[in-house]
């Protein structure tokens, strides 16, 4: 089975596991002390895949929460109306990441108007009415992609050649910060040439292969493709392969997952990625320490870490992979 059918099938299988875990959990929910809703943007993306996981296990350390999950199905009015839903059930608290910032603000508005409190995970909305943010850095990580960038084209002051990036979604925080911080770094490359203007991915696997395949039809010489995440690097990847020029090409994304970006450049298909570690443990750790009375910061800052050839056989050892 091919690469990209696997990583299809480990997000379905994940997205499975997780609406058995939802009714699992349901199932004693006479017992449970804490009600907490979370709002996910999507279950098919590998990534967020993750992101299930990692809340779900983090739940099952605490008997006396229920957590019920909804699906937004990747699109912006599911999304809302699931809040909504969660609201009318009156959760002791909200934990959402949502698929679009300005998309989401207003119903995380009127959760926070109903006594609710929020938990923005991974992606912030436009207010700052929210108990607390949890997530990664984007700038910062885009910063570590593009000094990274500029090293493997020739090293600062003398870098030099043609890069493609593949934005995630153009509505969202992370795309822009990710973008931001890696022309902090190659803008100052005068010998750096952009061939993309603005074009998204979506964070998408499918869509990026289909930008790519646009971009090394357009132009015989591509140095570097830099994704905003592992997916659509990988995407880039394959489109390259498929003419016979991924040899020629270096390919950066960002995620970092064991078993997704990490094993990529393992293998020598990305020649790197950057860790954004899924919130969803320390989001659900957050809510209940403050349910529980306890003071919590505005914002939590989860830690990255470049992931190359160097250093990716130890941490799927690390990871039993």
């Amino acid at each position: 089975m091919k690469r990209r059918e696997l990583l299809k099938l480990a997000g379905l299988t994940a997205a499975l596991l997780t609406t058995t875990a939802m009714l699992a959990s349901g199932a004693h929910a006479q017992d449970k002390k804490w009600k907490i809703g979370f709002s996910q943007v999507t279950t098919i993306e590998p990534w967020r895949a993750q992101f299930n996981k990692d809340i779900l296990a983090e739940a099952a350390k605490h008997p006396e929460v229920e957590l019920i999950i909804t699906d937004g199905e990747d699109k912006t009015e599911k999304q809302v109306a699931d809040v909504e839903n969660l609201i009318r059930q009156e959760v002791d608290a909200l934990l959402v990441s949502p698929k679009e910032s300005a998309g989401l603000t207003g119903v995380v508005q009127q959760a926070i108007d109903a006594k609710i409190p929020v938990f923005v995970l991974d992606r912030n909305v436009e207010t700052n009415d929210y108990t607390q943010f949890v997530g990664g850095d984007n700038k910062l990580i885009g910063r570590a992609a593009g000094e990274y960038a500029v090293e493997l084209l020739g090293g600062k002051g003398k870098a030099a050649g043609n890069v493609v990036e593949i934005w995630g979604g153009m509505g969202t925080q992370p795309a822009h910060d990710r973008h931001d911080g890696f022309h902090e770094f190659t803008d100052k490359e005068p010998g750096i040439k952009y061939l993309l203007d603005q074009q998204s991915g979506d964070w998408k696997q499918d869509q990026a292969y289909n930008i790519m395949a646009t971009a090394l039809r357009n132009n015989e010489k591509i140095d570097l493709v830099y994704g905003h995440n592992d997916p659509m690097a990988y995407g880039a990847y394959l489109a390259a392969k498929d003419v016979g020029r991924e040899k020629d090409i270096k390919f950066i994304g960002i995620d970092g997952l064991p078993n997704e970006g990490v094993q990529l450049v393992a293998n020598g298909e990305l020649t790197a990625t950057f860790t954004y570690v899924t919130p969803g443990a320390e989001g659900l750790r957050q809510a209940i320490k403050f349910l529980n009375g306890e003071k919590v910061e505005k914002t939590i800052t989860l830690p990255t870490q470049k992931i190359t050839k160097e250093n990716a056989a130890q941490i799927l050892k690390d990871n039993g992979l």
